[in-house]
């Protein structure tokens, strides 16, 4: 897990769930690779880790992705992180979510808006400002009164990923619970989505990395121009 993916998930924890306890608390593709989410949730919680492989932090192996051996309606908070890019039919997974989750249950996803190519076993999507509205609408379709709180677009902190955060509220009869936003707190993020807003919060078109290709591509021409004057 790179350093990014480890703040927004720590930060998701200080603000939705910031003094919680006696909650069921899963995690989805929850092998330890550079560092766990279990390891910044809130403490007085009961935390399982899923993975398809065992090792360090999972607690359940599953045979199946897109079958969680949870019964309906039985989880509080779901995470994910850095997971669903290796799903070929991640919508499924969030159809597992919002099948686990209890109504007022609320879905953390991260998952990377670019980077490199990396096989866990499959390395198949990137996730863009409208993906998280397409979530939504696919949850809907399913029959899930899903509502997306928030997403957006983090800045590359020290390493070259673009994370893509959401977070999802299973039944949107539950909304004043949560009022406050990771958008509210940091105002480097880019592509930001508020539920009950049109616009884009800080909107960008180009990304991050188009944007520094640009301006390597401009020194280069630069220098080239002095060589040859």
């Amino acid at each position: 897990m790179h350093g990014s993916a480890m703040e927004y998930g720590r930060r998701f924890f200080d603000l939705y769930a910031r003094d919680a306890k006696g909650l069921t608390i899963i995690e989805i593709g929850a092998l330890d690779i550079n560092g766990s989410l279990r390891s910044v949730a809130p403490p007085d919680n009961t935390y399982l880790g899923l993975d398809m492989i065992e090792g360090k932090g999972v607690d359940i192996v599953i045979d199946d992705s897109y079958i969680l051996p949870l019964k309906n309606d039985t989880v509080d908070i779901c995470m994910s992180s850095s997971c669903f890019e290796h799903a070929e039919f991640f919508w499924l997974c969030f159809n597992e979510v919002l099948r686990i989750l209890k109504p007022e249950g609320i879905f953390y996803l991260n998952a990377p808006s670019n980077g490199a190519f990396h096989r866990h076993p499959v390395d198949c999507w990137r996730f863009y400002p409208d993906s998280g509205v397409a979530l939504q609408n696919w949850g809907r379709r399913s029959g899930y009164p899903v509502v997306l709180l928030e997403s957006f677009i983090g800045p590359q902190k020290g390493d070259t990923w673009n994370d893509f955060v959401a977070v999802f509220l299973k039944d949107r009869a539950y909304i004043d619970r949560y009022p406050e936003r990771l958008l509210d707190r940091d105002r480097e993020v880019m592509n930001g989505i508020r539920h009950g807003t049109d616009d884009f919060i800080n909107s960008a078109s180009p990304s991050e990395d188009q944007e520094a290709h640009r301006k390597l591509t401009e020194i280069v021409r630069s220098i080239s121009d002095i060589m040859n004057s």
